[in-house]
């Protein structure tokens, strides 16, 4: 993995460890929503909500933009596919450790017979 591509893993988890992010995300995949509106399904001030809508777009997971006085949020589907594809790169390695080592358990079993 390149140092860059690294850098932008960093990002993606820091956005998403936090669980308010994590729903700010649901709800601006399934469809645009203004950050007025996001705000308004959360228990905290607007300003907050603000705060976490920076973070998921300064890791590039959401895009912003105007229209009028609104501040409309998306998702960005193809970086989440790109978390997807970390996620699944970290599963193989651990499936192929896992499965070397129902080898050797079997290699094990075969030699006490």
């Amino acid at each position: 993995m390149t140092e860059q591509r690294e850098d932008q893993a960093d990002a993606f988890f820091h956005a998403l460890a936090d669980r308010t992010r994590r729903d700010i995300m649901r709800r601006v995949l399934a469809g645009e929503h203004s950050v007025s509106a996001l705000a308004a399904k959360y228990d905290m001030s607007f300003a907050a909500v603000q705060k976490h809508v920076a973070v998921l777009e300064r890791a590039g997971l959401l895009t912003k933009r105007r229209s009028g006085r609104e501040q409309l949020v998306s998702g960005d589907v193809a970086a989440v596919r790109s978390v997807a594809s970390m996620l699944t790169e970290l599963e193989q390695i651990w499936r192929g450790r896992i499965a070397r080592i129902d080898e050797l358990i079997a290699a094990d079993l075969t030699l006490e017979d």
